[in-house]
C-alpha cells in the first residue's frame, strides 16, 4: 500500500504508510477524512519531535521535520506537552498528521515506544519517504498550503487524476487557517491550582497551554491557576491573582474576541503578560493589528534579538501570525526581534506593567537560553508589604 500527500493545488508527494491507517480517497466525506487534512508547515528542529506532536499549538496542522531522521529515540510519555489535571500530562496528539523523509523503525530504550506505535495509539496518519527537502522549498516559495494524507490501494507511484480531483474538493472545504478559532478545541474546561502554597499567584488563561509553562512558573515559586479561557475578566478577579499570563495556542488571534476583550478589562487593574498567542490577543487588545506569515516559525533553533540589550539568544518557536510592529500604540516598544527576518518577537508597555513574548521561553523542546524571561515577568508583578 502507497501513501500520499496532496496539497490544496494538487501536488502530490508519494510516501509509505505508518501510524494510523490514513484514510482512503474514496472516503473522503467521513469523519476519518478531518483527522488527517490540515495546513502543511515545516519545523527545522533536529529533535522534539514527541514535544512537537503533543503541542497544541499545532491543533488544525500536518507538520513537516526538515530534519531527515526522526523516531530513533522513540516516545515517551513524560515527554508530553499536554496538560490533564488529574495526571499531570498526556500524550494526546495535536497535529492532524507528521510528514518525514526517513522513519526509525528499530528497537527504542526500555521504557518507551516507537514513534510508528505512538501514532498508531493516538489514530494519527503518518507518511515517510517523502522528499521533504521539495516540499519544505515550496512551503517556503508558495507559503503553508491545505493538505490531506491518503493511501490508495495498489498505487505504487501515484494516485489517479480522478483520487487527486477528490482530494482538492476536499481541501476546498476546509476552513483556511485565517479566521479559525481552535482553543475551545485544546484548552482546559475547568479550573486547577497548582503549587497552592505558592507566590506570587499567577492566574494562567489556557489557550491551549504547554505543560513546561506550568512547571517552568511552578519553579520559580508561584502559585499557578489554569482557567479556561472562556472566563469573564470579573470570574478572573474574583479568583484574586496577582498577574494574569496568556498562553500560547492554536489558530488566528484575530477569531478570539471575547479573549481580547476580557484583556482590555484587566488591563491597567493587573499585570498581564503573553507568550505566543498570548502575545498576539495582547497585542490586539492594546489596539495593535495580526497578520498570517508567509509559512510561520516553527522549530528549535531562531535567533531573536534582546532590543534593550543587543544580545541574540537562540528560541524555539511556533506560530504561523505576527503582531505588525508599525500598528502598536506609542506606549509600547519592541522587546525581542527575530534576527532571521526582523518580525516582532516581543515588547513591553513603558507605563504599565505588560510584557509578551512571541517564542517560547519555556524551552520545550529547544534550547533553555530564554527561560529567564519568566524572571522578567515575575519582576514587573508589584509586592505586597508585609
Amino acid at each position: 500500500m502507497s501513501c500520499f500527500l496532496v496539497l490544496d493545488d494538487g501536488i502530490q508527494f508519494s510516501g509509505k504508510p505508518f501510524g494510523a491507517p490514513a484514510p482512503r480517497t474514496d472516503t473522503l466525506t467521513s469523519q476519518e477524512a478531518l483527522r488527517a487534512v490540515g495546513e502543511v508547515v515545516f519545523n527545522t528542529g533536529m529533535t522534539g519531535y514527541h514535544e512537537i506532536l503533543t503541542d497544541p499549538s499545532y491543533a488544525g496542522q500536518l507538520v513537516t521535520m526538515t530534519y531527515p531522521h526522526i523516531g530513533n529515540y522513540g516516545a515517551d510519555d513524560q515527554w508530553s506537552e499536554t496538560r490533564d489535571s488529574d495526571r499531570g500530562v498526556i500524550p494526546g496528539i495535536k497535529p492532524a498528521g507528521l510528514i518525514v523523509r526517513s522513519l526509525y523503525r528499530g528497537p527504542v530504550p526500555e521504557g518507551r515506544v516507537s514513534l510508528d506505535s505512538l501514532l498508531r495509539r493516538h489514530h494519527t496518519p503518518g507518511i515517510s519517504e517523502v522528499d521533504t527537502r521539495a516540499l519544505t522549498l515550496r512551503i517556503r516559495d508558495l507559503g503553508s498550503p491545505k493538505g490531506i494524507i491518503v493511501r490508495s490501494e495498489g498505487k505504487e507511484e501515484s494516485l489517479a487524476p480522478e483520487e487527486i480531483q477528490a482530494c482538492v474538493e476536499f481541501l476546498a472545504s476546509v476552513p483556511d487557517m485565517v479566521g479559525r478559532n481552535l482553543i475551545e478545541d485544546v484548552g482546559t474546561e475547568k479550573i486547577e491550582s497548582v503549587n497552592e502554597s505558592g507566590s506570587p499567584h499567577l492566574v494562567l488563561v489556557d489557550c491551549g497551554i504547554k505543560a513546561n509553562i506550568v512547571r517552568e512558573i511552578v519553579k520559580l515559586g508561584c502559585k499557578v491557576t489554569v482557567t479556561p479561557s472562556g472566563l469573564t475578566a470579573g470570574e478572573i478577579l474574583a479568583l484574586k491573582p496577582d498577574a494574569v499570563l496568556y498562553s500560547n495556542g492554536p489558530g488566528d488571534p484575530a477569531a478570539l474576541e471575547p479573549t481580547i476583550l476580557q484583556i482590555k478589562e484587566l488591563v491597567g487593574r493587573l499585570p498581564v503578560f503573553g507568550i505566543c498567542l498570548g502575545h498576539q490577543l495582547i497585542a490586539r487588545a492594546l489596539g495593535a493589528t495580526t497578520y498570517k506569515m508567509k509559512f510561520g516559525h516553527h522549530g528549535v533553533n531562531h535567533p531573536v534579538r534582546d532590543e534593550r540589550t543587543g544580545r541574540v539568544f537562540v528560541s524555539s518557536h511556533n506560530h504561523g501570525f505576527a503582531v505588525d510592529e508599525s500598528t502598536l500604540p506609542k506606549d509600547v516598544e519592541v522587546w525581542f526581534r527575530n534576527a532571521n527576518d526582523n518580525t516582532l518577537e516581543g515588547f513591553a508597555h513603558t507605563k504599565l506593567p505588560i510584557m509578551a513574548a512571541q517564542f517560547h521561553p519555556e524551552s520545550a523542546p529547544g534550547p533553555h537560553d530564554s527561560t529567564w524571561i519568566f524572571r522578567e515577568f515575575l519582576d514587573r508583578i508589584p509586592r505586597q508589604d508585609g
